[in-house]
């Protein structure tokens, strides 16, 4: 898997010694109460994630600033059965929140999805009430095309879409 890095930012594949990291970003509420799941165990998520033979075969990043992890990113086929084509998918953890990272991270990803992938479009899916997400999206190019309804929780995200350039 690639790294992908500006100048502030460093996206690397996960290694054993992030698990610390990833726990704590995905026992925060604030954190996951935007990635669309419950509060659960960020370690076995982890570890069948990262450490078992059963790995993901999409992109996943930890995410570094300056030596500290500050969070996650993926772009990974899309799970919902409308959207075809992948999905960018991120967290940072709230310390680092409202410092331009989230746009560091999408753009970065989203150059990946077009430039070795080959994707000719790359979507996000976000919680309507997630305005910082929306607002940041829909400044880096991405589209509202419209929404999708979880058919097991009624749950419904707004999916956004930029096109390659």
């Amino acid at each position: 898997m690639t790294t992908l890095s500006d100048d502030r930012i460093e996206l690397r594949p996960y290694l054993p010694a992030d698990e610390e990291g990833f726990v704590a970003l995905l026992s925060d509420p604030d954190v996951i109460r935007w990635m669309g799941m419950p509060p659960g165990d960020a370690a076995s998520v982890f570890r069948r994630a990262f450490l078992d033979e059963h790995r993901p075969t999409w992109d996943i990043w930890a995410i570094w600033e300056n030596g500290a992890y500050i969070g996650h990113a993926e772009l990974k086929p899309s799970p919902h059965p409308l959207v075809e084509g992948h999905e960018i998918v991120y967290a940072l953890t709230p310390s680092v929140w409202g410092r331009g990272l989230g746009t560091a991270v999408t753009a970065l990803v989203t150059a990946h999805g077009f430039g070795p992938l080959g994707l000719t479009e790359v979507h996000a899916t976000v919680a309507p009430e997630n305005a910082a997400s929306l607002k940041l999206l829909r400044r880096l190019g991405y589209a509202e095309v419209g929404e999708i309804v979880d058919p097991d929780d009624g749950e419904v995200s707004v999916l956004l879409t930029r096109a390659r350039d």
